[in-house]
C-alpha cells in the first residue's frame, strides 16, 4: 500500500524543516531503512532514512523548499499503484494531518487572486528569472499553490513569445550547440556574428569570474547569526584571560597514552572545568526574568565545528563521569554532528560551554556566551614560553585560557577565582580525585 511520507519532526521545538537534497529520484527502488533525503532545520542536517522499501512515485517537495512538520513531500508505493488519493490530500499521513498537496498536474491550476502572494520554490524563481517569466502570472502546483520549477517550464512552453528570426546559418550553430536564439543579443535579425560575440564575452565572463556573489543564509547560520546578536544584546560580558602551565598535564596524558588509553586535551578540559563548576555554582547557572537557576549537575557543552557552521552538543553530567567515558561520548557526539546525525536532545540543556581554537593557533580571544548560560570558556593553542621557575630560567608549554562571563551574576572577582581553581587543577592534575 502506497504511505505519504511527511517532512519529521526532529524535536519539540521543530515546526518546518527545509528539503537539502533528494538521496533518490522519481522512479527509483527505495528500501525501508535506506537513506532518502536530506532535511535542514534551524540546528543541524539531518539524513532521513525511507520508513518502508517500494518506488519512489512521486516527489512532492523539491529540494529548497521549507515544509511545515508532518506535512507530505514524497509518495512511496507498488509502480502501478493508484497515488491520486494521496497526492490530492485527500489521505492523512500517520498522525492523522492531511498534508498540504499539489494539484492534478492534468488539472488545471487555480487561477491567483490579484495582489495576492506568491509562494515559489527558489529554484523556481532563479529559473523563472532566467527564462524572463513573470513569477506572478505562473500557476502553481505545489503545496498550498507553491510555484515549482516544472510549473515556470510548462508556463513558458505554453506561452514561448514571438518567435526570433535568425539566418540559416545562425539558426544552424544555435542548433549544433543547444543555444536558445532568445537569449542573443541582437540588432534585429540574429546573425552567425551576433552568436560568436556572444560566446566571447560569456567566456571573457567565465575567464573574469563574478566580482561578487549572493548567497542566502541556510537554516543553520540564520539560527547562528540570531542567537550570537541576542546573547550580545542580553548578557554584559566580560572576557578573562591566564595562561595555564601544562607541563604536568603533557605528562599525565603521556602516561594514559602509554597505558593504551587515549584522550584529547579537550577530553581532559571537560574533566578539569566539570570539576572546577561543581565548586562555582554561579559559573554554572542561568538567568531567567531576573531569577538566577542554579544547575545542580553539569551538563558541559563542546563546540564542533561543520562545514556549514556549528553546533553545540553536550556531555551530560560530565561531572560525575571518568575521563574514559567523557572521552568516548565526545567522540561519538563530534561522530554524529558532522554525519547528520546528532540526536536534538543533545543540543539542548547545557549549562557551560567549551570552544577550542587552538589547533589554529589562535592566542586569545573572546568567545560569545551560548545563551541561557552565563559563561563560555575559549581554548587557545598551546606554546612555549620561557619562564623563571625555581630561580632557574626554563621553557614549559603554556596553554592560555579565556573566559567570557555574564556580569550580570558573575563579578570578576568571582571569573578569576574561577580561572584560578582551573588553573590549580590542571597544574596539579593529582587533585582531581580530591
Amino acid at each position: 500500500m502506497a504511505k505519504l511520507i511527511v517532512m519529521p519532526k526532529l524535536g519539540l521545538t521543530m515546526t518546518e524543516g527545509t528539503i537539502a537534497k533528494w538521496l533518490k529520484k522519481e522512479g527509483e527502488d527505495v528500501q525501508a531503512g535506506e537513506p532518502l533525503f536530506e532535511v535542514e532545520t534551524d540546528k543541524l542536517t539531518n539524513t532521513i532514512e525511507a520508513p518502508e522499501g517500494g518506488v519512489l512515485r512521486k516527489i512532492i517537495a523539491e529540494e529548497g523548499a521549507t515544509i511545515a512538520c508532518l506535512s507530505g513531500i514524497a509518495v512511496i508505493g507498488a509502480p502501478q499503484e493508484d497515488i491520486s488519493a494521496l497526492i490530492s490530500g485527500s489521505a492523512a499521513p500517520s498522525g492523522g494531518e492531511v498534508p498540504a498537496a499539489p494539484a492534478d498536474p492534468a488539472a488545471p491550476a487555480a487561477a491567483r487572486p490579484a495582489g495576492s502572494r506568491v509562494v515559489a520554490s527558489p529554484a523556481a524563481k532563479k529559473l523563472a528569472a532566467e527564462m524572463g517569466v513573470d513569477i506572478a502570472l505562473v500557476p502553481g502546483t505545489g503545496p498550498n499553490g507553491r510555484i515549482t520549477e516544472g510549473d515556470v517550464k510548462s508556463y513558458r512552453a505554453a506561452a514561448p513569445g514571438p518567435e526570433v528570426k535568425a539566418s540559416p546559418l545562425a539558426a544552424k550553430i544555435a542548433g549544433d550547440l543547444g543555444l536558445d536564439l532568445d537569449t542573443i543579443p541582437a540588432k534585429g535579425r540574429v546573425m552567425a556574428q551576433d552568436i560568436l560575440n556572444h560566446l566571447e564575452a560569456g567566456a571573457a565572463g567565465q575567464a573574469a569570474g563574478p566580482r561578487e556573489e549572493t548567497v542566502n543564509m541556510n537554516g543553520m547560520r540564520k539560527a547562528i547569526a540570531k542567537n550570537m546578536l541576542a546573547s550580545h544584546m542580553i548578557s554584559p560580558s566580560v572576557t578573562f584571560n591566564l595562561g595555564i602551565d601544562m607541563t604536568r598535564m603533557k605528562a599525565m596524558r603521556e602516561e594514559l597514552k602509554n597505558a593504551g588509553i587515549q584522550v584529547s586535551y579537550t577530553d581532559l578540559l571537560v574533566k578539569f572545568v566539570a570539576k572546577a563548576l561543581t565548586e562555582f555554582p554561579l559559573l554554572n547557572c542561568s538567568v531567567e526574568d531576573n531569577k538566577i537557576i542554579y544547575k545542580r549537575y553539569v551538563n558541559m557543552g563542546v563546540a564542533v565545528a561543520l562545514d556549514n557552521g556549528l553546533v553545540v552538543p553536550n556531555v551530560t553530567d560530565a561531572d560525575k563521569k571518568s575521563l574514559t567515558e567523557i572521552s568516548a561520548e565526545l567522540r561519538e557526539l563530534a561522530a554524529a554532528a558532522r554525519e547528520g546525525r546528532l540526536p536534538m536532545d543533545k543540543l539542548k540543556g547545557g549549562t557551560f560551554t567549551i570552544t577550542n581554537l587552538g589547533m589554529y593557533g589562535i592566542e586569545s580571544f573572546s568567545p560569545i556566551i551560548n545563551q541561557p548560560e552565563v559563561a563560555i570558556l575559549g581554548v587557545n593553542t598551546m606554546a612555549d614560553r620561557v619562564v623563571a621557575a625555581g630561580g632557574e630560567i626554563t621553557v614549559r608549554p603554556y596553554m592560555n585560557l579565556s573566559l567570557t562571563a555574564d556580569h550580570r551574576v558573575v563579578d570578576g572577582s568571582v571569573a578569576a577565582q574561577f580561572l584560578q581553581r582551573v588553573k590549580t587543577l590542571m597544574e596539579h592534575p593529582a587533585l582531581i580525585i580530591a
